[in-house]
C-alpha cells in the first residue's frame, strides 16, 4: 500500500520537473503588452496601430497563443450594438484592429519558431503558418522585437514588454 503513492509521487516530481525544464525554455511564454508598432513602405515609418497603440499576445505554456491588437484612438460606434456600426466604422474599426490566435512552436533553444493561425478576424489569416523567415521574435529580457513580412513584402515591426 505504501509503494503507491511513492511512485504516484516520484512520478508526479519528475513530470513537474520535465514540464519545469520546458517551460523554462521557452523565451517568448507568457503574456506581452504592445509598445510600438510601425509599417515601413519604402522607407516610411508609419504607426499601424495609431499613436496609442494597444494589444496583448499571448503565449502558453501548452503552446497556444492569442493576439489582439487595436488603435486606441478609433472612435466608438454610434450604436451600442456591435452588428449596427457603419460602412464607414466598421472600415475603421476592421482596418486598426486584427485578433488572431493558434499554436507556435520554438526550436531547442526555447526561441520562436513560427505559428499556425487556428482563428483570426481577419479570415485570410486562417490557416497560414509563418516561419521564421515570414516572422521573427527576438526576447532580449522584458522587451520582445516581431518583425513580419506580408506576402507582398511590407516589413512590420512591433515591440513588446512582458507583462509581470
Amino acid at each position: 500500500m505504501f509503494i503507491r503513492p511513492v511512485v504516484l509521487a516520484l512520478a508526479f516530481s519528475i513530470s513537474s520537473s520535465a514540464f519545469a525544464q520546458t517551460t523554462a525554455q521557452n523565451q517568448v511564454m507568457g503574456t506581452w503588452r504592445i509598445i510600438s508598432a510601425a509599417i515601413d513602405p519604402g522607407g516610411d515609418n508609419i504607426s499601424v496601430y495609431g499613436e496609442k497603440p494597444n494589444g496583448l499576445l499571448v503565449f502558453t505554456p501548452d503552446m497556444h497563443f492569442v493576439a489582439v491588437l487595436t488603435d486606441a484612438g478609433v472612435p466608438r460606434f454610434a450604436s451600442d450594438a456591435r452588428g449596427e456600426g457603419t460602412d464607414d466604422e466598421n472600415r475603421m474599426a476592421m482596418s486598426r484592429s486584427i485578433g488572431f490566435f493558434g499554436t507556435y512552436t520554438v526550436n531547442e533553444k526555447g526561441e520562436f519558431s513560427g505559428n499556425r493561425v487556428e482563428g483570426a478576424t481577419f479570415p485570410n489569416w486562417v490557416g497560414s503558418v509563418r516561419t521564421r523567415d515570414d516572422l521573427t521574435l527576438v526576447v532580449a529580457g522584458d522587451r520582445m522585437t516581431e518583425h513580419f513580412r506580408r506576402p507582398e513584402g511590407t516589413e512590420i515591426r512591433i515591440e513588446w514588454q512582458r507583462v509581470e
